[in-house]
């Protein structure tokens, strides 16, 4: 074997490794988003199955129930469809009825949103953008909001 052909064989190499390194960089980072869903859209069955992803929007009023310890239950709405989430764990303190809120978890079976982590606003002039964009959509977004996109 020549040099040249050496070389384009060590080329060629490293090419195919850096190929296989980026495939499997983008495949890990692929499973690891979490993308965001509206109440109406995981109604509609455009969430994924299977996979954990993110569903936000207002707790509905009357729907917080506490079962033992830690478990709470409850229903998030965008104004057009609405999604029974449990939790398990410590609220965050600024959890509410009519609260803007992101849970983190995947659907079960029954329908059922399941979520590991809840997340609230921080201050009364913030909503997390992709609820507040789900919440003008549907015509519910709450009169106390400043318009949080500028």
């Amino acid at each position: 074997m020549t040099p040249r052909q050496r070389r384009m064989v060590m080329v060629g190499a490293v090419i195919a490794g850096v190929a296989v390194a980026a495939f499997l960089g983008l495949t890990a980072f692929q499973k690891n988003l979490l993308y965001f869903y509206t109440p109406s859209q995981v109604s509609n069955g455009e969430a994924p199955k299977g996979y954990p992803f993110r569903v936000g929007g207002l707790v509905v009023q009357g729907s917080v129930k506490r079962m033992d310890g830690v478990d709470v239950k409850f229903d998030v709405t965008d104004g057009a469809a609405t999604v029974p989430v449990t939790y398990s764990g410590i609220l965050p303190d600024l959890f509410r009825e009519g609260q803007g809120i992101i849970s983190i978890g995947q659907m079960n079976e029954q329908g059922t949103f399941v979520a590991s982590e809840v997340l609230a606003k921080h201050d009364e002039n913030y909503m997390p953008p992709e609820v507040g964009d789900a919440l003008k959509k549907t015509g519910q977004m709450p009169i106390n909001y400043k318009d949080f996109q500028k």
